[in-house]
Formats: C-alpha cells, structure tokens, sequence
C-alpha cells in the first residue's frame, strides 16, 4: 500500500453502507422479477467511493453547471447509479427502489436523461455512454475557451471532470475504439474512465468472445492507464483504498485521459452466483439473496432496508455538496463581475437563447445561379460563425465534401497536432472526428447534453447508417443536435451505389423525434438551418446535395422559401389556383416537378407543386393548413423523390402515383444515372396523368406509366 493508501480512512458505515447497497440491488431485482443485480453489487464500493470522496456534486441541485458529471455506460446496471443517487440525498426513495423497471417509476430499466433527476444521459446500447462522456469533456473545454481561456488549470469555474463507467460490453463495442481514440488524441485531461473487468457477460465467461488486452489498448491510444485489482492475492479482498489511489492520481492528470483498469468479481459475494452469467443479467433467486445476506451479516428476512445510521452517514455528503457548490459560487460570480460581457453572452447560452438578431446573419440566395445546397449550408454556417459562438462542429474527415467548416475558424485541437491545412488549438472551434460516424454522433450528443456550446456533425447520407444507435438516441433524449449527411441520393454520381442512399430518408423519418430535412434550393437551405437552430427540444438531420441545384427565382409564380419552416408549402399553384393534380417533391426532385407542371398545364391540365423539405414539419401543423396545401378533394398525386417511396403513400393516397427508386444505383454521372432510372420530369408527367386516371379526372389524358 502507498503512502496515499495509508491516510486513506474507511470506516465502518462506509462498509456497512456498501453492504446495503449489494442488498438493495439484490432485493429490487427481485421485486422486480428481472434485472442486473450482479454488477451493482460488485461496482459497489467503487460508486459509493466515487459519489462520496471524489464526484463533485449537489444532490440538492442535480443541474449545478458547476458539477462533474458521472455517465453510467453500463446502463444495464442501472441500480449501481439509482441506488447512489437514493443514498446521496437525490429526489430518489426507497419506494422508487422498489419501483424498478415499471410502468411510471423513477428506475426504468436503463436510466433515462431528463427522467430522473442526476442522470446525465440515457445509456443503453453499450458503448455510447463512453463517447458521450468523451463529447462532455470535449464541451467542457470548448466552453471554458469560450468564457474562461486565461484561467490557471484548475482555477476556473468551467474546470470539472468527467467521470465514467463501462462494462466489458463497452469496450467491446466498436464504438468504444472510436471515441477513446480520438479522446487521447484530444488530450482530454479532465475525463475518468473506469472499466470493471469482471470478465463475465450474458453468455458467462468473455473468454468465450474476449481476448485482448484492454489496458494496452487504452496505453496505445495514449491514456493514462491504471490497474487495481481485487484478486490479485488469490483471494478477493476489496481495496477501496487502492481504488482511491487510482481516483486521485487519475483527477490529478490532467494532460490526457485516464483509464481505472478495476478487476472485480461479478455478484461478489453471493454464494452459488458469483462470477457467473446468471449474475449478470437475471435475479438471483430467494435462497441465493438470503445466504448472500447472511455472509453479508444481515437479516435476511429484511428487504428494501438501510440502517438509520448508515443513511444518515451517506447523506452527509449532500452537505459536502452544497459547500463545494457555494465555494464555486463564489467563484463564478468574481467571474462574472470580473467579464460581464461574457456573463451575459454566458447566460444567453445556457438558456439556449438565440441572439435577437442572428436570423440577420443567415444568408440570401440570388436567384438563377446555380448551387448544390451543401456549398449554400457551408456559407450558411459561415456567416453564422460571428453571430452564434455556441455554434460548433465538423464532420468524419469529409470536411470539403460536407461543406461543415466554418471559414476562418481555427481546428479544436492540442497544439502539437494542427496541421497546415488545419491551424488551431485546444479552444478551437472546427471538430475533426475523423473517419469515426458512430462515436461522431455519440459525442454531438454529449456536447449537447453537457451544455454550454450546440453541435453539429457531418457525414454522408448512406453513412447515416453507422451512425443511427446514436441519432435515435439523441432523438430519445430531445437533444438539440444537427446532423449534415450531404451526397443525399444517386446524385452524388460516379462512386457508385455503394455510396448512394436509396432507403436512407425514409429509414431515418422512422425515427420518432428527429427532423429530416432535404432542402429544394439554397434559399430553403437558409430557412431549414434557421428554423432548425430555432428548435431545442430535438435533431435534425439535414439531407444535402453534391450536384449544384438551381436556386429559384421566387419573384413571381414562385412562393418565398419561407414555407420551408412550415416543412410543406405551395411552391407553384395551378392556374387560377384549384389543381387537378399536385407533385409533391423534396430535394433535387423540385425541379423535376416544376418542369412536369409546365409541361402538364400547358397541355390545359390545372398541375399545383408542394415542395415538403421536412415531413416532420408539415405533420405538426394545424389540419387546416395541412388540407390547404393539400385539399382531401385533389386525389391526383404523384410524389418525387430519388430514394424508396415507402412513406409517400400517406400524402399521395389510393389514387396516387410514386416516382421514386426501389432498387440501388450505379456508378455513372448523375445525369446518367436521373436519365436511366427514370427519375425524370417526363416520368413525373405521365405519372401524374396515370394518376389523374385512377382518380377519376374528367377530361384526363390516357397518360402512362414507367418502370423502375
């Protein structure tokens, strides 16, 4: 043992009370009849370790901006964060304990942000909670660049550190390898990650999956790396006090990210369960809780039960926490007298306010020039740059392609790794994922959930699939972040039908809670980056095109962009405004639609466009709009898009017709490809004849359809 180790006090409530905590675990997952007890009972001593000598935290004010903060990554164990949010004095009884995983309660089955207070994220999917605490840290410094650069280390009220633990789970997942590599790249000195290596999952024994040597990996990447381990003397003997060496030590370092290699047993010390897979996901039965109460020196026939005294001991640290969170106030507010500028830009911030100006900064378009709308939101998010600080992000090393670097705005990275092309440093503004997509949108989403700076991560739209874990996540949890997945359909041209999305729209409008948006032009664009920066309470992915698009000339028959906010709007009306069809079309399509309506109303054939960005949008406006735009009476329709038609049937009806594409592209220029696979102004027109037919159109032409 160390010197460190040998001032180190545990006392005897601080055992009794890591006791209790094995036992709540075990008795809620009974009472439950399904669960993960085995886990909270072996990560005991180090949460409890955590939450009451090392977490700075107030469970009177669980939303103290200055805390640290604690992503449990194993959110299968979710009592080992419950049951110390009910002992530190969080809005957490023993009644919720009991309440576990039913219907209304407090302890869902995997913690859930925004639903129970000192919850920081909602982990589930293995693996996520590590790159949501990576983005956390990431946004803490970006942050304190932001308000606080010039502050000695350690003395600013945005310093704090990221704590985390993850299961063997975790780091098996691949995104694990994503983000813990770009975090030591980020010289990300002020996050904690703690592995309990109990080497047991679902199917028992890892061995049967697991081989390699996690601690050299994370050494490989560049953390710091250290190792307590509970068995190395042929027995088991808890060590908190070396685990609180590596705490301390790991707090301490703050030029790279540390790493607590922690070897436990799981289900330490049921009997007959220990270290098995039964332990890990599955109640441990009647006889199995009593004897493992017994060894513990506790009653077996009490259940949901803490000593007054061992209670009273743990909740002391609510008034540990509310001396440190009014040592911090006093800290911040010599800040804030001392930078009122940056207070008030500080508490704009945290409010998620927007500047009373900024939409002044969101560029217009001239129309009849032509522009892919990539290129427009790459000169959107520019001129954005001086008027929204918060504003930040990059893209997965596709940073021309995605147009997601603002102009003139220095890289986010340490020093010693900006490049030529890339200058910048620690407090800088333009992220650099590299080819990560999984832990890109895993850390957006911790950024988004550590406040103080708003994200936005780019990618390809067929590469929206790597992606997806982390986007419906940030869906689940309303976050504010903007996905930019450009190269939207077969447009992208000659890479061929590996990189063209064609399911990828409507598979993400699937999601519940996430905006797509595919703008028609540069000017849409502009209104769908406006109107998504407006919304807080959920992403956006927004679907761009490589090819240059022509921006419309609104001056005339031709509605203002503004409608875009509305996610469907009349675009064109039919002469003398009661349409006999309407084509509906998104993205690069609206052209196609426009060109079918002058060729069908100069065949005397009443045509209206509907131009619907975002399906999102225009569902939740009012019925009145929706059926203004699109009357019950008007059965003709024929939706247009590059991609699969499977939503389009909702808008079109029995009557309509889809021009769309059900099969993969190909490689070939986009013209070529648009030509070949019938996504044509002349296919729109004879569809939307054929579909003027099965309404029953008087006077329609015989019109015909084209195959795929």
């Amino acid at each position: 043992m160390s010197r460190a180790d040998s001032t180190f006090e545990w006392s005897d409530q601080d055992r009794r009370a890591v006791d209790a905590v094995r036992a709540l675990a075990m008795d809620a997952v009974e009472e439950a009849g399904s669960g993960h007890p085995g886990t909270a009972m072996s990560l005991a001593p180090a949460a409890y370790l955590l939450f009451q000598r090392f977490l700075r935290h107030d469970p009177t004010d669980p939303h103290w901006p200055g805390r640290d903060r604690f992503v449990l990554s194993c959110g299968h164990s979710s009592l080992t964060l419950y049951i110390q949010l009910y002992l530190s004095g969080y809005p957490m009884t023993l009644d919720d304990l009991k309440s576990l995983r039913k219907w209304g309660s407090l302890t869902p089955g995997h913690p859930e942000f925004g639903h129970t207070a000192g919850v920081e994220t909602t982990t589930g999917p293995l693996g996520q909670g590590i790159a949501n605490a990576v983005g956390m840290a990431m946004a803490a410094r970006r942050e304190r660049g932001l308000f606080d650069p010039d502050a000695p280390q350690g003395e600013s009220p945005f310093d704090h550190t990221v704590w985390a633990f993850a299961s063997d789970g975790d780091v098996q997942e691949g995104i694990s390898h994503e983000a813990s590599a770009l975090a030591a790249h980020q010289r990300l000195g002020n996050l904690v990650l703690l592995w309990d290596d109990n080497r047991i999952s679902i199917e028992d024994d890892t061995a049967i999956a697991m081989s390699e040597d996690v601690r050299a990996r994370y050494a490989a990447y560049g953390w710091d790396v250290h190792h307590v381990d509970w068995t190395e003397n042929g027995d088991y003997e808890e060590n908190v006090a070396a685990l609180a060496a590596a705490f301390a030590a790991a707090k301490a370092e703050t030029s790279r990210p540390s790493f607590i290699a922690l070897r436990t047993i799981i289900g330490w010390p049921a009997p007959n369960k220990k270290n098995t897979g039964k332990a890990h996901g599955s109640a441990l039965g009647a006889d199995e809780v009593a004897a493992t109460k017994r060894i513990l020196g506790l009653d077996p026939a009490e259940t949901f039960h803490v000593a007054d005294d061992v209670l009273a001991h743990a909740r002391g640290v609510c008034e540990r926490g509310r001396a440190a969170h009014a040592e911090w106030n006093t800290t911040f507010e010599a800040w804030r007298s001392a930078n009122p500028e940056r207070a008030a830009e500080y508490d704009r911030i945290a409010a998620r306010a927007l500047p009373s100006d900024w939409e002044a900064a969101v560029p217009g378009f001239e129309a009849g020039k032509d522009i892919a709308t990539r290129a427009a939101s790459g000169q959107i998010l520019a001129a954005l740059a001086p008027v929204l600080p918060e504003l930040w992000g990059g893209s997965a090393d596709l940073a021309d392609s995605n147009n997601t670097t603002m102009k003139g705005e220095p890289s986010f990275i340490p020093e010693e790794f900006q490049t030529k092309e890339f200058p910048g440093g620690r407090y800088g503004r333009t992220l650099h994922f590299g080819v990560r997509e999984h832990a890109m949108a895993a850390i957006c989403n911790g950024i988004a959930l550590h406040g103080g700076t708003r994200p936005y991560g780019g990618t390809f739209l067929v590469f929206s699939d790597y992606m997806r874990p982390a986007v419906r996540l940030a869906a689940l949890m309303k976050l504010p972040v903007t996905f930019v997945w450009t190269h939207d359909s077969i447009g992208l041209g000659e890479d061929g039908p590996t990189h063209q999305p064609v399911e990828h729209l409507w598979a993400l409008r699937a999601i519940p809670g996430l905006d797509v948006v595919r703008p028609g032009d540069a000017n849409e664009t502009a209104v769908a980056w406006r109107t998504i920066l407006g919304h807080t309470d959920r992403p956006a992915g927004l679907a761009l095109t490589r090819q240059k698009l022509p921006t419309f000339d609104r001056g005339g028959e031709l509605a203002s962009a503004e409608g875009t906010a509305k996610g469907g709007y009349v675009l064109a009306d039919a002469d003398g405004g009661r349409p006999d069809v309407i084509i509906i079309a998104t993205g690069s399509e609206v052209q196609l639609a426009l060109e079918a309506r002058d060729a069908l109303q100069a065949e005397g054939t009443p045509t209206r466009v509907v131009s619907m960005p975002c399906v999102e949008w225009f569902e939740a406006q009012t019925d009145a709009y929706r059926q203004e735009v699109l009357p019950p009476g008007v059965r003709a329709r024929v939706s247009v898009e590059a991609g699969v038609a499977l939503g389009w049937r909702t808008f079109i009806g029995d009557a309509g017709e889809a021009v769309s594409l059900e099969h993969f592209g190909a490689s070939a220029d986009y013209k070529t490809l648009f030509l070949q696979f019938g996504i044509t102004s002349e296919r729109v027109v004879a569809a939307a004849k054929a579909s003027l037919i099965r309404a029953g159109v008087r006077h329609a032409g015989r019109g015909e359809t084209t195959g795929n």
